[in-house]
């Protein structure tokens, strides 16, 4: 528990700085005239996911600072493009944000190479606001109880065994294909659309083996135990999951990895308003409230330090999971 609080204490103490180091005030521009209506959130999943979860966290908060209602506008479809798409087709005046993750903004732009939509051309970043480490879970009848025991399974039952993902161009997808590669692992990819929940309720009921998710997307399963947790991808152990090995303490040191989310907006909106939604965001993900319910739910709330470092950060995760796409061979089922 002192771990946890800790951990807890870096992320207020982080968050605090931001807010200090950011502008004063919340006044809006006169010149601006923003915002005088509501704003969209559009969320390119199904309701009920972790992406929707992180959205809805933040809605009445947002609501409150920007003195206007929110409306969070799910747009499912694709492995996330079309909802993208939908964003980046938006008017540039603020009033339609779009939360992409690393999947729509980092992963696609590499295994949908036919695409015409590129996310750094299409959109003006704002700011990270949500960090989800994943886990490695499985049916509760599915034999293999650690990760060493799966490999030697899997190995045994060579191209039988199946895991799910939500979608072909997710990261947890990706996060497999990563470890099939490591551990030389022959399994059939069974894909979901629109989200994780399906998935993972198929994983429950043992229609798929196992899959990598969000600790968002499974945490009820998790409590209640109805699935097996093998590992998770974060660099430590996660305090809600303390007997819960990493995959790089089990030698699988190319499975680090975590799902992350953030607000951007259409290209050349202009630098005004990009500038009061970073600053709302701060004070949104910096609320004690909002912080409450995304911990709680298995997500660590995160904020850039200024739009520009937002953008640099989706070029360095674009860089590193087109790598992982050419190198595993992945592609869009």
């Amino acid at each position: 528990m002192n771990k946890l609080l800790w951990r807890l204490a870096l992320v207020v103490a982080s968050l605090l700085w931001v807010v200090i180091h950011s502008r004063p005030s919340l006044a809006i521009d006169d010149q601006v005239g923003y915002p005088h209506q509501s704003i969209h959130i559009i969320v390119p999943f199904v309701p009920a996911g972790a992406a929707d979860f992180v959205a809805r966290s933040v809605q009445n908060s947002f609501s409150g600072f920007l003195g206007q209602s929110v409306i969070i506008d799910n747009r499912p479809g694709a492995s996330g493009t079309i909802g993208t798409a939908e964003a980046a087709r938006a008017p540039s005046d603020g009033y339609t944000l779009f939360l992409g993750n690393v999947g729509t903004l980092s992963v696609n732009p590499s295994l949908f190479p036919h695409l015409q939509l590129r996310p750094h051309e299409s959109f003006s970043p704002i700011s990270l606001i949500a960090d989800m480490p994943d886990v490695l879970i499985a049916n509760n009848s599915f034999p293999p109880n650690s990760v060493k025991e799966l490999v030697d399974y899997v190995k045994s039952k060579r191209g039988v065994i199946n895991f799910a993902s939500p979608g072909s161009g997710s990261l947890n997808r990706l996060e497999m294909e990563v470890f099939r590669k490591d551990a030389e692992l022959e399994m059939q990819h069974v894909p979901y659309k629109g989200g994780a929940a399906s998935a993972v309720m198929d994983v429950l009921a043992g229609h798929v083996d196992l899959m990598f998710t969000t600790i968002a997307s499974a945490i009820e399963q998790i409590k209640n135990h109805n699935v097996k947790v093998l590992a998770v991808t974060s660099k430590e152990r996660i305090p809600a999951l303390p007997d819960v090995p990493t995959m790089l303490e089990l030698g699988y040191r190319n499975s680090v990895s975590s799902s992350w989310q953030g607000l951007l907006v259409p290209k050349d909106t202009s630098r005004a308003i990009i500038d009061l939604l970073y600053q709302t965001t701060v004070h949104v993900v910096s609320d004690s409230e909002v912080q409450r319910r995304l911990i709680e739910g298995g997500v660590l709330p995160v904020i850039s330090k200024s739009p520009e470092e937002f953008a640099s950060f989706i070029g360095s995760e674009a860089a590193r999971w087109g790598k992982v796409v050419k190198e595993t061979g992945a592609t869009a089922d």
